[in-house]
């Protein structure tokens, strides 16, 4: 396929604004896939995907495109399906990489919203030919001319030329088709030059090994060719070539800008790594991709198995996920209360919930998570300065200058009436109120600094709530900021439970110490003995709840008779219970470690 008939493109959006239904569209429409085969969704190919109507993965599919006009010569569309939530903005970033042009889409009710803003950004930055596309026109209420109006006052984009379709009914999509031919244009490359190639994705097989997603800037590869991955510094032959369309199909040779996948027979998981460079092994490029920038995960937790046998299963399973998601990262570690297990690096709540159905579900792997909590920078008195994302990494009170946590700059769009609702939100959660901006006279964009712990547990939740699903948030990272920050930990019959210790503000510890304390009470059960639940700080103990014991009615066969044998009775009963308080354990149930996490909800 030549160059000039070749056009890259992504699909980008806020979350449920019409994504994958248009991208199912203009597969039926090309003829990529049948009326038999259609099916709302057909790119989104995991089961949490279609299970929550989300998409979490880019998708790559190739599609061949004639139009009508008579003599015109037949197009290679690759198409870039991309997620819409915050925490897989890492995904988009990827995607945008390997295109030339981008899909704006913008509900024709709900109009420009913060992911909105932040894609379009992102294509922005990357140079992309920008088409808006106006979807959902066939709603009984539109107010399609506002939405072009924040188009251009919100993104600064030319709103004129912006296409109106509606994904769902399939009206206007060959439009849509005919401005990505004659707007998006064609990528640059020499077929003839050393070849030149990008990694953007890349997942694991069970028989094939490794599947490598790549876009040819220059060159060509052929199929049994020798070929090096430049950063692996690894040498294998092409196997196998092709593209998605939306399956794989197989082509013996890919060309400057197409996109497809490599089959090379690498069982090595840490061989491949996504922002890569591949070349001819015997002539390579003298200028490699610079490659992406790593993605710094942000929410940590504890992930156990259940089963202590699954260990090495579980770590095969995380090797295969971090390749498929290069923004996730896992490192091991062992806990007293959990015994072995990992330390799980995510982007972001929703991320975490993801990854952690996708091992359940996907590799059937019983799982015991620990209280997420954020990344901290920690000053100590000898000047050194280090992160810490495990709360028993927390050195001594006395030897901390600084105690910093992560800020994030939120920005939130919603409707005007619901500014106060919001502002006292983020005023009870620490915020640092910078700016309100009036988009039209119903809705507003407001920008509040706040620390990032106070956002991921609920904030997404609570805004949905208080603005009636009208309200919506993006959110970035903007450095660290020293606060009176404290570790908590929890006492179980005297003895630290590590997977329980958590950071928390030094004001709202004692709140949350007593909210986790009940909770935990519910969460274990009695035992032969009283077991005291306490949350401390250092050795100061702030909250405490009592588990009291089963109590058996000793006395039941005593009818009548002198008191003192009902005394001697009892005194056996207390000195067994005072022996067994010694010796005995405590069964703390799985649920009570993710009552942690359900305390932070209810602040």
């Amino acid at each position: 396929m030549k160059p000039e008939h070749i056009r890259n493109f992504s699909i980008v959006a806020h979350i449920d604004h019409g994504k994958s239904t248009l991208a199912d569209q203009l597969l039926l429409k090309t003829g990529a896939i049948t009326e038999r085969q259609f099916r709302e969704q057909i790119l989104d190919d995991l089961d949490v995907e279609r299970e929550r109507g989300i998409t979490v993965k880019a998708r790559a599919v190739a599609i061949h495109y004639t139009p009508p006009e008579p003599g015109s010569p037949t197009y290679e569309l690759n198409l870039i399906d991309t997620p819409g939530h915050v925490d897989f903005h890492y995904e988009v970033s990827r995607s945008l990489a390997a295109c030339e042009g981008a899909l704006l889409i913008i509900d024709a009710f709900q109009g420009v919203q913060a992911q909105t803003v932040a894609n379009a950004y992102a294509a922005i930055e990357s140079n992309l030919e920008i088409i808006p596309v106006v979807n959902k026109i066939d709603l009984p209420v539109t107010r399609v001319d506002e939405v072009l109006e924040e188009v251009e006052t919100i993104l600064g984009l030319d709103a004129s030329g912006a296409l109106k379709v509606s994904a769902k009914k399939g009206t206007g999509v060959e439009d849509v088709l005919d401005a990505i031919i004659q707007r998006i244009p064609a990528p640059n490359g020499d077929p003839k030059a050393p070849l030149k190639a990008l990694v953007f994705d890349s997942k694991y097989d069970p028989y094939r090994g490794v599947i490598t997603y790549l876009r040819i800037a220059e060159g060509t590869i052929r199929k049994g060719e020798k070929i090096k991955f430049l950063k692996a510094g690894t040498t294998h032959e092409a196997i196998e070539l092709g593209q998605f369309r939306p399956g794989m199909v197989e082509c013996d040779q890919l060309g400057p800008g197409q996109v497809g996948y490599i089959v090379t027979g690498i069982k090595e998981l840490g061989n491949v790594h996504v922002g890569d460079t591949v070349t001819h092994a015997a002539a390579p490029t003298s200028s490699p991709f610079a490659g992406y920038k790593d993605p710094k995960p942000m929410v940590f937790c504890g992930m156990f198995p259940i089963d202590a046998t699954d260990f090495e299963k579980l770590r095969e399973e995380l090797e295969k996920m971090s390749l498929n998601d290069a923004s996730f990262s896992f490192a091991p570690e062992t806990s007293d209360a959990l015994g072995f297990g990992f330390r799980c690096g995510f982007l972001g709540m929703l991320h975490m919930e993801i990854i952690q159905q996708r091992l359940e579900d996907e590799a059937d792997v019983g799982l015991i998570q620990t209280a997420p909590n954020v990344t901290y920078e920690i000053a100590k008195r000898d000047g050194e300065v280090f992160l810490i994302d495990n709360p028993l990494d927390v050195p001594d009170v006395g030897r901390i200058e600084e105690f910093r946590e992560p800020i994030a700059r939120v920005t939130f769009i919603l409707p005007a009436s619901n500014i106060g609702v919001i502002m006292q939100l983020c005023e009870d959660r620490r915020g640092v109120y910078k700016t309100t901006e009036y988009l039209g006279p119903e809705r507003a964009q407001l920008i509040y600094e706040l620390p990032l712990a106070e956002i991921i547990y609920d904030l997404h939740d609570k805004l949905k709530s208080a603005t009636r699903g009208y309200g919506t948030m993006d959110y970035e990272v903007i450095g660290f900021r020293a606060a009176d920050l404290v570790k908590m930990d929890i006492l179980v019959k005297g003895a630290r439970v590590d997977a329980l210790s958590t950071i928390v503000h030094r004001d709202m510890a004692e709140r949350r110490g007593r909210q986790l304390v009940k909770k935990l009470k519910q969460e274990i059960p009695k035992h032969q003995f009283e077991v005291a639940l306490q949350a401390a700080i250092g050795a100061r103990v702030i909250a405490r709840e009592t588990i009291s014991a089963y109590r058996k009615n000793v006395t039941a066969k005593c009818y009548g008779g002198d008191i003192t044998r009902k005394r001697k009775l009892l005194q056996k009963q207390k000195e067994g219970k005072k022996r067994m308080k010694q010796f005995g354990q405590v069964e703390i149930p799985q649920k009570a470690f993710l009552s942690v996490l359900e305390a932070g909800n209810e602040d």
